[in-house]
């Protein structure tokens, strides 16, 4: 038995993976196919790419605006050529980069040595007439670190949601939609506090996780992604006493704009990050929403409403028990959407506050925006697949609800309530009188048909019922099918002939009467026998 004390450790021999090169996190080694895309924009590569465009556009933009005096004007030549080095930035930036950061032990600073070790190399390409090596001293001009940072985070965060984060979510809910029509006209027992209650439809079930989901991907669609460049405290005081005649507050608003991003005015040393944690309320919003799905369709699939396809799932079941097949997608989709969730919680909590006028407490906590977005970007694409791989079990469905009639009684006891204030009469006392024919009894088809015949309807034997009567309340009600969709409302159309009734389905009674207004209409409730789910127009 080895020694637990010294177990795996490289100085007893083991050998060193750390040293290899394996990742720490999955979503760099196991999950790394799926969150990869993230790492364009929210690696720390990705960060400095971001850090060189912003100081490259900020000398571009000083230049071309005339702001130094006796600074020189840039050809296009120069331009792209000082563009090139944010385009082609690669492994080979990367290591310079750490080369000068072991020197500087600053990240920024880094950069912009990176920079001006690019403006001395212009001649080679440029030829010696070129005036790029000359300004060296331009690079980083009138700059904190943090008027580099805020800036090249919002572009990355921005660019993050945009490419990557909403086309996840927007796959999702185009699953949903499917799913959604695709169960439109599926009757469906529902539960509410885990016991049977009004049937529904699968499609209506699914078509509203869709319209909540949309709901919080507008709100993410109409972020303001903030930011600022005015020095080290908000005042542009070094500004001011370098180059007094610049209108420096018109200078920066035109520059951050013109990188797509919305000027923020009035800041500390820092932009206040507020734009941040209100876009991390949104995603984690949007997270729990879809970690709300996860936990449905578990259950659906525990309760075999819904039925799993593993090759469509791209996965396999038990290692040990081969009758079972483990709903992993959405078990994975349901953790990794915990662990989105709480960094991006704490992101929200954490970058709010900065003390006095600055503090770093948002360095660290801003290198974790790419894990809370791997997380919930990772569990998306596992609801996308667990959904791809389910079949709705209707016949199960049919099942329960042939099961608890008892159900009707919300539809009867309310259309016995409509036909008083209509002028029928015997309708006293709806609600006890269902609760005295339901509660704790087991109401089958048979008793409830008994109910539906009851006092007055002797005679009428099995044929067609009469004409809608409102002061009948005994025969059973129409029921429209469900939202198939939040844009597809299902409406019913006028019976003809009459159908044995098979199961209990949704609600609706009533019609235009006479004297314009609405009266009850008493046909058969039970749509699926009676020709529901007509597409509007």
């Amino acid at each position: 038995m080895s020694d637990t004390m010294t177990l795996f450790s490289t100085a007893h021999g083991y050998s060193d993976l750390a040293g290899g090169g394996e990742p720490l996190s999955p979503l760099d080694g196991r999950y790394r196919a799926v969150a990869a895309p993230l790492a364009n924009y929210l690696s720390e590569a990705g960060l400095n790419r971001a850090r060189v465009h912003v100081e490259i556009e900020w000398l571009i933009f000083l230049l071309d605006n005339s702001v130094l005096p006796g600074a020189p004007t840039l050809t296009d030549a120069e331009r792209d050529y000082l563009r090139a080095l944010t385009r082609d930035f690669g492994a080979e930036h990367i290591k310079r980069l750490g080369e000068f950061e072991a020197v500087t032990r600053h990240d920024v600073k880094a950069v912009e040595y990176l920079i001006g070790e690019y403006l001395e190399a212009a001649s080679e390409k440029l030829g010696e007439g070129t005036n790029l090596p000359s300004l060296r001293e331009v690079v980083h001009i009138f700059c904190t670190s943090e008027d580099i940072n805020n800036l090249a985070y919002a572009l990355t965060i921005k660019a993050a949601t945009e490419q990557v984060w909403l086309p996840a979510i927007r796959a999702l809910l185009d699953r949903l939609r499917g799913l959604a029509e695709a169960g439109a006209a599926v009757p469906m027992l529902a539960h509410t506090h885990g016991q049977p209650a009004t049937p529904v439809t699968v499609g209506k079930e699914m078509a509203v996780f869709a319209h909540r989901l949309s709901r919080q991907i507008k709100r993410v669609e109409a972020t303001e992604y903030l930011g600022k460049i005015n020095g080290a405290t908000g005042t542009w005081a070094a500004h001011v006493v370098s180059v007094p005649g610049a209108d420096w507050p018109t200078l920066a608003r035109s520059f951050v704009e013109g990188l797509g991003l919305t000027w923020n005015p009035l800041t500390t040393q820092i932009e206040s990050h507020d734009w941040q944690a209100e876009l991390y309320a949104d995603v984690a919003r949007a997270g729990r929403i879809a970690h709300n799905l996860a936990t449905d369709a578990w259950t659906y699939i525990s309760m075999d409403y819904f039925h799993q396809n593993l090759a469509a799932q791209g996965s396999t079941g038990s290692s040990t028990m081969p009758h079972k097949v483990n709903p992993i997608r959405f078990e994975n989709a349901e953790a990794n959407l915990e662990v989105s969730n709480a960094l991006l919680d704490s992101l929200g909590a954490t970058l709010v506050t900065s003390r006095m006028q600055r503090d770093l407490t948002d360095s660290t906590t801003q290198r974790n925006v790419g894990v809370a977005f791997g997380h919930a970007v990772l569990a998306y694409d596992n609801l996308v697949r667990g959904l791809d791989g389910i079949e709705i079990n209707a016949a199960r469905m049919a099942q329960d609800l042939d099961a608890n009639w008892a159900v009707l009684g919300e539809a009867v006891q309310q259309a016995m309530r409509a036909a008083a204030i209509a002028g029928a009469t015997g309708m006293a006392n709806p609600y006890e009188r269902l609760k005295e024919l339901t509660r704790g009894h087991e109401v089958g088809a048979e008793r409830h048909a008994r109910v539906h015949r009851g006092p007055g309807s002797a005679g009428r034997g099995g044929g067609a019922p009469p004409r809608a009567d409102p002061r009948d309340p005994h025969r059973p009600v129409r029921a429209p099918g469900a939202l198939g969709r939040p844009e597809l409302y299902r409406l019913g159309r006028r019976v003809r002939g009459w159908s044995a009734p098979r199961r209990p389905c949704c609600f609706f009674a009533s019609r235009r009467g006479q004297g314009g207004g609405y009266e009850p209409e008493w046909v058969p409730l039970w749509a699926p026998d009676w020709g529901w789910c007509e597409r509007p127009g």
